[in-house]
Protein backbone atom coordinates (compact mmCIF):
# COMPACT_ATOMS: atom_id res chain seq x y z
CA UNK A 1 0.00 0.00 0.00
CA UNK A 2 1.40 3.40 -0.83
CA UNK A 3 2.08 5.93 2.31
CA UNK A 4 -0.33 8.97 2.03
CA UNK A 5 0.68 11.69 0.96
CA UNK A 6 2.31 14.50 3.02
CA UNK A 7 -0.05 17.82 3.05
CA UNK A 8 2.20 19.78 2.01
CA UNK A 9 3.41 17.69 -0.80
CA UNK A 10 -0.29 17.76 -1.63
CA UNK A 11 -0.75 21.54 -1.12
CA UNK A 12 2.46 21.99 -3.68
CA UNK A 13 0.91 19.55 -6.05
CA UNK A 14 -2.49 20.93 -5.66
CA UNK A 15 -1.03 24.54 -6.80
CA UNK A 16 1.02 23.33 -9.48
CA UNK A 17 -2.09 21.38 -11.24
CA UNK A 18 -4.92 23.65 -10.43
CA UNK A 19 -7.90 24.54 -10.75
CA UNK A 20 -8.25 27.60 -8.02
CA UNK A 21 -8.70 26.29 -4.92
CA UNK A 22 -10.85 27.90 -2.27
CA UNK A 23 -9.47 28.12 1.20
CA UNK A 24 -11.48 29.38 4.34
CA UNK A 25 -9.67 30.84 7.31
CA UNK A 26 -9.68 29.21 10.74
CA UNK A 27 -8.99 30.69 13.96
CA UNK A 28 -8.99 27.70 15.56
CA UNK A 29 -9.09 24.04 16.10
CA UNK A 30 -13.22 23.74 16.04
CA UNK A 31 -13.42 25.87 12.80
CA UNK A 32 -10.83 23.92 11.36
CA UNK A 33 -12.76 20.57 11.97
CA UNK A 34 -15.52 22.07 10.30
CA UNK A 35 -13.97 23.64 7.08
CA UNK A 36 -12.58 19.67 6.64
CA UNK A 37 -15.65 18.15 7.63
CA UNK A 38 -17.03 19.79 4.86
CA UNK A 39 -14.70 19.19 2.53
CA UNK A 40 -12.50 21.93 1.74
CA UNK A 41 -8.68 20.46 0.98
CA UNK A 42 -7.39 23.11 2.62
CA UNK A 43 -7.57 25.65 5.76
CA UNK A 44 -5.91 28.92 6.13
CA UNK A 45 -4.98 29.72 9.47
CA UNK A 46 -5.92 33.25 9.42
CA UNK A 47 -3.78 35.94 11.91
CA UNK A 48 -6.76 38.38 11.90
CA UNK A 49 -9.15 35.79 13.02
CA UNK A 50 -6.59 34.43 15.79
CA UNK A 51 -6.48 38.34 16.99
CA UNK A 52 -9.83 38.41 16.95
CA UNK A 53 -11.19 35.45 18.92
CA UNK A 54 -8.02 34.76 21.32
CA UNK A 55 -7.12 38.50 21.71
CA UNK A 56 -10.62 40.36 20.70
CA UNK A 57 -8.82 42.80 19.19
CA UNK A 58 -8.28 44.19 15.33
CA UNK A 59 -5.78 42.88 13.11
CA UNK A 60 -3.01 45.38 14.24
CA UNK A 61 -0.12 42.92 15.44
CA UNK A 62 -0.78 42.00 18.53
CA UNK A 63 -0.69 38.27 18.32
CA UNK A 64 2.69 36.85 18.86
CA UNK A 65 4.90 34.32 17.51
CA UNK A 66 4.13 31.81 20.28
CA UNK A 67 0.49 32.58 20.41
CA UNK A 68 0.67 31.72 16.64
CA UNK A 69 2.30 28.68 16.76
CA UNK A 70 0.40 27.61 19.58
CA UNK A 71 -2.30 27.79 17.20
CA UNK A 72 -1.25 26.05 14.79
CA UNK A 73 0.27 22.83 16.55
CA UNK A 74 -3.66 22.63 18.03
CA UNK A 75 -5.42 22.78 14.63
CA UNK A 76 -2.37 20.91 13.11
CA UNK A 77 -3.70 18.11 15.58
CA UNK A 78 -7.32 18.30 14.89
CA UNK A 79 -7.18 18.08 11.18
CA UNK A 80 -5.07 16.50 8.06
CA UNK A 81 -5.58 19.05 5.43
CA UNK A 82 -3.05 21.36 3.97
CA UNK A 83 -2.71 24.02 6.62
CA UNK A 84 -1.69 27.79 5.00
CA UNK A 85 -0.10 30.15 7.81
CA UNK A 86 -0.34 33.57 8.38
CA UNK A 87 2.31 35.09 9.63
CA UNK A 88 2.08 38.52 9.13
CA UNK A 89 5.44 40.79 8.76
CA UNK A 90 7.82 37.62 9.99
CA UNK A 91 8.11 38.20 13.23
CA UNK A 92 11.43 40.59 12.72
CA UNK A 93 13.89 40.91 10.34
CA UNK A 94 15.00 38.45 8.14
CA UNK A 95 16.99 36.68 10.85
CA UNK A 96 13.71 36.60 13.13
CA UNK A 97 11.83 35.19 9.86
CA UNK A 98 14.18 32.77 9.41
CA UNK A 99 13.12 31.76 13.09
CA UNK A 100 9.56 31.97 12.67
CA UNK A 101 9.46 29.88 9.60
CA UNK A 102 11.33 26.96 11.06
CA UNK A 103 9.12 27.41 14.51
CA UNK A 104 5.82 27.35 12.41
CA UNK A 105 7.15 24.53 9.69
CA UNK A 106 7.46 22.66 13.34
CA UNK A 107 4.31 23.12 14.61
CA UNK A 108 2.72 22.11 11.40
CA UNK A 109 2.63 24.97 8.33
CA UNK A 110 2.42 23.58 5.26
CA UNK A 111 2.42 26.88 3.86
CA UNK A 112 3.64 30.33 4.96
CA UNK A 113 2.83 34.08 4.00
CA UNK A 114 4.90 36.71 4.92
CA UNK A 115 4.09 40.61 3.93
CA UNK A 116 6.16 43.72 3.32
CA UNK A 117 4.02 45.86 5.65
CA UNK A 118 6.36 47.71 8.61
CA UNK A 119 5.60 46.19 11.68
CA UNK A 120 2.82 46.51 13.62
CA UNK A 121 1.02 45.48 10.49
CA UNK A 122 -2.55 45.90 9.50
CA UNK A 123 -5.20 44.22 8.09
CA UNK A 124 -4.68 44.37 4.30
CA UNK A 125 -8.14 46.23 3.66
CA UNK A 126 -7.45 48.75 6.85
CA UNK A 127 -6.27 52.33 5.89
CA UNK A 128 -2.81 53.59 7.16
CA UNK A 129 -1.08 51.08 5.97
CA UNK A 130 2.77 51.30 5.81
CA UNK A 131 5.44 48.96 4.06
CA UNK A 132 8.65 48.22 3.85
CA UNK A 133 11.31 48.98 1.07
CA UNK A 134 11.42 46.64 -1.60
CA UNK A 135 14.92 45.56 -0.64
CA UNK A 136 14.36 44.65 2.65
CA UNK A 137 11.28 42.63 2.12
CA UNK A 138 13.13 40.44 -0.58
CA UNK A 139 15.71 39.82 2.20
CA UNK A 140 13.11 38.40 4.19
CA UNK A 141 12.18 36.28 1.70
CA UNK A 142 15.86 35.17 1.16
CA UNK A 143 15.49 34.49 4.93
CA UNK A 144 12.50 32.60 4.56
CA UNK A 145 13.01 30.27 1.90
CA UNK A 146 16.66 29.39 3.40
CA UNK A 147 14.78 28.54 6.63
CA UNK A 148 12.64 25.78 5.15
CA UNK A 149 13.63 21.86 6.12
CA UNK A 150 11.28 20.14 4.19
CA UNK A 151 11.29 22.01 0.65
CA UNK A 152 7.81 20.92 0.04
CA UNK A 153 6.06 23.59 2.22
CA UNK A 154 5.21 26.60 0.34
CA UNK A 155 6.48 30.01 0.60
CA UNK A 156 3.79 32.67 -0.33
CA UNK A 157 5.17 36.05 -0.31
CA UNK A 158 2.18 39.11 0.05
CA UNK A 159 2.54 42.70 -0.71
CA UNK A 160 0.72 45.72 -0.37
CA UNK A 161 1.67 47.77 -1.76
CA UNK A 162 -1.66 47.94 -4.73
CA UNK A 163 -3.12 50.59 -1.99
CA UNK A 164 0.16 52.57 -1.04
CA UNK A 165 2.27 52.95 -4.58
CA UNK A 166 0.05 51.37 -7.68
CA UNK A 167 -0.79 48.18 -9.61
CA UNK A 168 2.25 48.14 -11.57
CA UNK A 169 4.62 48.63 -8.13
CA UNK A 170 2.89 45.36 -6.63
CA UNK A 171 3.46 43.86 -9.90
CA UNK A 172 7.26 44.74 -9.50
CA UNK A 173 7.56 43.61 -5.87
CA UNK A 174 5.68 40.13 -6.27
CA UNK A 175 8.27 40.07 -9.22
CA UNK A 176 11.26 40.68 -7.10
CA UNK A 177 9.76 38.34 -3.94
CA UNK A 178 9.46 35.15 -6.82
CA UNK A 179 13.12 35.81 -7.83
CA UNK A 180 14.07 35.93 -3.85
CA UNK A 181 12.57 32.29 -3.50
CA UNK A 182 8.45 32.42 -3.02
CA UNK A 183 6.68 30.02 -4.43
CA UNK A 184 3.84 31.83 -4.26
CA UNK A 185 2.26 35.73 -5.19
CA UNK A 186 -0.20 37.49 -3.42
CA UNK A 187 -0.93 41.08 -3.94
CA UNK A 188 -2.91 42.20 -1.51
CA UNK A 189 -6.31 44.48 -2.30
CA UNK A 190 -6.61 44.70 -6.16
CA UNK A 191 -9.87 47.62 -6.46
CA UNK A 192 -11.55 46.67 -9.15
CA UNK A 193 -12.75 43.63 -11.37
CA UNK A 194 -10.72 44.63 -14.47
CA UNK A 195 -7.57 44.47 -11.79
CA UNK A 196 -8.53 41.07 -10.66
CA UNK A 197 -8.82 39.78 -14.12
CA UNK A 198 -6.05 41.16 -14.95
CA UNK A 199 -3.17 39.80 -12.34
CA UNK A 200 -2.85 35.94 -13.07
CA UNK A 201 -1.31 37.41 -16.72
CA UNK A 202 0.72 39.71 -15.05
CA UNK A 203 3.55 37.11 -13.36
CA UNK A 204 4.82 33.94 -14.39
CA UNK A 205 3.61 32.16 -10.94
CA UNK A 206 0.58 31.18 -9.10
CA UNK A 207 -1.43 33.73 -7.32
CA UNK A 208 -3.45 34.53 -4.42
CA UNK A 209 -6.81 36.55 -4.39
CA UNK A 210 -8.06 36.90 -0.95
CA UNK A 211 -11.58 37.92 -1.03
CA UNK A 212 -13.05 39.52 2.46
CA UNK A 213 -16.62 41.02 2.50
CA UNK A 214 -16.86 44.27 3.36
CA UNK A 215 -13.04 44.64 1.89
CA UNK A 216 -11.58 46.42 -0.90
CA UNK A 217 -11.65 43.58 -3.74
CA UNK A 218 -14.81 42.53 -5.52
CA UNK A 219 -16.18 39.66 -4.45
CA UNK A 220 -16.13 37.26 -7.60
CA UNK A 221 -17.38 33.29 -7.66
CA UNK A 222 -14.11 30.90 -8.06
CA UNK A 223 -15.52 30.27 -11.68
CA UNK A 224 -14.30 33.96 -12.21
CA UNK A 225 -11.10 33.72 -10.89
CA UNK A 226 -9.80 30.46 -12.81
CA UNK A 227 -6.37 32.66 -13.44
CA UNK A 228 -5.67 32.17 -9.87
CA UNK A 229 -4.72 29.18 -7.47
CA UNK A 230 -5.41 30.27 -4.16
CA UNK A 231 -8.40 32.22 -3.34
CA UNK A 232 -8.92 32.77 0.70
CA UNK A 233 -12.11 33.63 2.13
CA UNK A 234 -9.95 34.25 5.54
CA UNK A 235 -12.73 35.63 8.06
CA UNK A 236 -16.02 34.87 6.33
CA UNK A 237 -16.35 31.78 9.19
CA UNK A 238 -15.79 33.69 11.52
CA UNK A 239 -18.23 36.78 10.38
CA UNK A 240 -20.81 33.88 10.41
CA UNK A 241 -19.96 32.57 13.84
CA UNK A 242 -19.80 36.09 15.05
CA UNK A 243 -23.52 36.96 13.11
CA UNK A 244 -24.79 33.60 15.01
CA UNK A 245 -23.76 34.57 18.11
CA UNK A 246 -25.14 37.87 18.22
CA UNK A 247 -28.81 36.32 16.89
CA UNK A 248 -28.76 33.40 19.61
CA UNK A 249 -27.38 35.11 22.57
CA UNK A 250 -29.62 38.20 21.93
CA UNK A 251 -32.82 36.38 21.89
CA UNK A 252 -31.41 34.53 24.72
CA UNK A 253 -31.04 37.70 26.60
CA UNK A 254 -34.26 39.20 25.18
CA UNK A 255 -36.18 36.28 25.73
CA UNK A 256 -34.68 34.83 29.12
CA UNK A 257 -34.96 31.27 27.46
CA UNK A 258 -33.93 29.17 25.04
CA UNK A 259 -36.84 29.36 22.42
CA UNK A 260 -38.14 26.87 19.82
CA UNK A 261 -36.94 29.32 16.95
CA UNK A 262 -33.75 29.67 18.81
CA UNK A 263 -33.02 25.55 18.80
CA UNK A 264 -33.20 25.97 14.96
CA UNK A 265 -30.36 27.81 14.75
CA UNK A 266 -28.21 26.10 16.41
CA UNK A 267 -26.63 22.66 15.96
CA UNK A 268 -27.99 19.89 18.04
CA UNK A 269 -25.78 18.13 20.43
CA UNK A 270 -25.19 14.80 18.66
CA UNK A 271 -23.97 16.80 15.48
CA UNK A 272 -21.25 18.92 17.83
CA UNK A 273 -19.84 15.71 19.49
CA UNK A 274 -19.46 14.35 15.73
CA UNK A 275 -17.37 17.52 14.78
CA UNK A 276 -15.26 16.97 17.05
CA UNK A 277 -15.00 13.30 16.49
CA UNK A 278 -15.97 12.11 20.09
CA UNK A 279 -16.57 8.71 18.69
CA UNK A 280 -13.48 8.45 17.42
CA UNK A 281 -12.45 9.39 21.07
CA UNK A 282 -14.71 6.92 22.38
CA UNK A 283 -13.40 3.97 20.62
CA UNK A 284 -9.73 4.84 21.53
CA UNK A 285 -10.69 4.71 25.02
CA UNK A 286 -12.04 1.15 24.74
CA UNK A 287 -9.36 0.17 22.37
CA UNK A 288 -6.61 0.40 25.32
CA UNK A 289 -9.20 -0.16 28.26
CA UNK A 290 -9.56 -3.81 26.57
CA UNK A 291 -6.40 -4.05 26.09
CA UNK A 292 -5.11 -3.34 29.85
CA UNK A 293 -2.87 -6.45 30.74
CA UNK A 294 -4.26 -8.39 34.14
CA UNK A 295 -2.81 -7.25 37.06
CA UNK A 296 -2.58 -10.05 39.79
CA UNK A 297 -3.43 -9.23 43.07
CA UNK A 298 -0.40 -11.43 45.10
CA UNK A 299 1.81 -10.01 46.81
Amino acid sequence: MAEPEEPSRRLRRRIAEGPVLAVPGAANALTARVIEDLGFEAVYVSGAGIANTFHGTPDIGLVTLTELAAHVAAIRDAVEVPLLVDADTGFGNPVGVRHAVQVLERAGADAIQIEDQESPKRCGHFEGKRIVSKADMVQKVRAAADARRNDDVVLIARTDARVLEGLDAAIDRAGAYLDAGADVAFVEAPQSVEEVRLLPSLLDAPQVINLVQGGKTPLLSLAELAGFRLALFANISLQASVYGMQRVLGTLLATGSITPEMQGEVVNWEERQRVVRKPYFDALEEHYESSLPEVSDAR
